[in-house]
């Protein structure tokens, strides 16, 4: 249960909401290229107007180091999000001063106002507190919506409710219930498949899910540290030697837990490999694993060594049909997938298609997560770059719920405190 208070539960008709959104979206020309976070900003928007509010919006886009740069200008969301919203929406220069305090004490009822990015100060980022004085100076209540932010302590999410009367949002209460009921009460069989590139990100995470989970796969380029850990040559391959000692520490925490009941952690077997990650690259799928099935009836005939060897200067770019099938198996005894990071390289389309050719495990694991092959289970997807890569495929309403903060979903399914939802008032 959500246990702090929402729009729902105070006053809010006709007040000046300052409103925090997370509206760190791309940009490409002056214009926004991927509006689902403005999208799903929305609900809260629509409910504040209909309670007749006069919004000041305030967010950040991305790191302008403490510095006016015009190319983090909000301006271009500004116009996105009177397009969505079908809503005049009011822009000026700056989150805090003069022109900022005049526009938000003349904004009528049901009106909307876009502050400017609030990183071109760098009190923003510092949590100052004379800072969020200024921005508490153009609301009467402060609505924290900003999911994507609130894993940090900055004065837009902590400092600021030190000032003003704060309380959840839509978006906010819905992201952390959905994600703590799944980690705290998930429906079972619980699997969770993890990718991206580095182990250092997802330490706590793997730690919790070795704890909680029955089913954990390891993809993407994470893997490949985990199969030096194992000893099973990578050759050009993307990895942290030096997360190596950590790998095997995970391992053995898994192997541990496997032993007293029953649990899978799965490393990729087969990858499909190439030189380089251009679309025009020759690929090939190694099967490392070949020495271990080898004697399985259906696989009696050990491969060529050229097929089981990785050369030299080739790398491991995506998990190879065996382990995208394993994975995809394991998912339909599943009744919860929480799903984090891809299992491959997925920014070179064009060669078998729009995933291109290093994104067919993902692929596989997708169709699995959505029931084409038959079981469909609960899908929670954490963001950042795997929400990324659904909302370009077009799939984010495909799954039950599609995070919109990546390092906030990452350290709550953790089971860290997040600053930005600590400090709003209780129920």
């Amino acid at each position: 249960m959500f246990t702090k208070k929402t729009i729902r539960d105070i006053d809010i008709k006709g007040k000046r909401i300052l409103l925090r959104t997370d509206y760190n979206v791309p940009l490409k020309d002056g214009l926004v290229t991927d509006d689902y976070r403005i999208k799903k900003s929305l609900p809260t928007i629509n409910y504040l107007l209909d309670h007749n509010c006069r919004i000041i919006i305030c967010s950040h886009l991305g790191r302008p180091e403490g510095r006016v740069d015009p190319e983090f200008s909000l301006k271009p969301v500004a116009l996105k999000l009177a397009e969505l919203s079908k809503r005049s929406v009011k822009f000026v220069s700056d989150c805090i001063g003069d022109e900022a305090k005049k526009a938000a004490n003349t904004l009528g009822e049901g009106e909307i106002l876009l502050l400017q990015n609030l990183r071109f100060h760098p009190e923003e980022e510092n949590n100052d507190d004379s800072f969020a004085a200024e921005l508490a100076k153009l609301g009467d209540i402060f609505v924290q919506d900003g999911f994507g932010v609130v894993h940090r302590a900055h004065a837009s999410t902590e400092a600021i409710t030190h000032h003003l009367p704060s309380v959840a949002g839509l978006l906010l209460e819905n992201e952390v219930s959905a994600i703590t009921s799944v980690m705290e009460n998930p429906k079972r069989p619980l699997a969770a498949i993890i990718g991206g590139a580095k182990i250092a990100d997802k330490i706590e995470i793997l730690g919790r899910f070795i704890e909680i989970a029955d089913f954990i796969a390891i993809g993407g380029a994470m893997a490949n540290t985990f199969l030096l850990a194992e000893g099973i040559p990578i050759a050009d391959s993307l990895a942290e030697p030096d997360s190596v000692s950590v790998a095997k520490d995970i391992i053995k925490r898994a192997k541990k837990k496997a032993s007293d009941r029953p649990f899978v952690f799965y490393l990729p077997q087969d990858g499909v490999v190439a030189s380089s990650v251009d679309k025009t690259a020759k690929t090939r799928i190694i099967d490392w694993s070949a020495h271990v099935i080898a004697d399985i009836e259906h696989y009696p005939k050990l491969p060529p060594e050229s097929e089981r060897k990785i050369a030299s200067d080739e790398k491991i770019l995506d998990i190879g049909p065996f382990s995208g099938a394993f994975i995809a198996g394991s998912l339909q005894l599943a009744e919860t997938v929480v799903w984090n990071g891809t299992m491959g390289v997925t920014e070179a389309p064009g060669l078998h298609g729009p995933v291109g050719p290093f994104a067919h495990g993902t692929e596989t694991i997708i169709e699995a997560m959505l029931g084409q092959f038959g079981h469909r289970p609960y899908s929670l997807v954490g963001g950042g770059d795997t929400a990324g890569y659904i909302e370009d495929r077009g799939l984010v309403d495909s799954f039950d719920h599609v995070s919109t903060g990546g390092g906030a979903s990452l350290e709550l399914m953790s089971g860290r405190k997040l600053p930005g939802v600590e400090a709003l008032e209780n129920k």
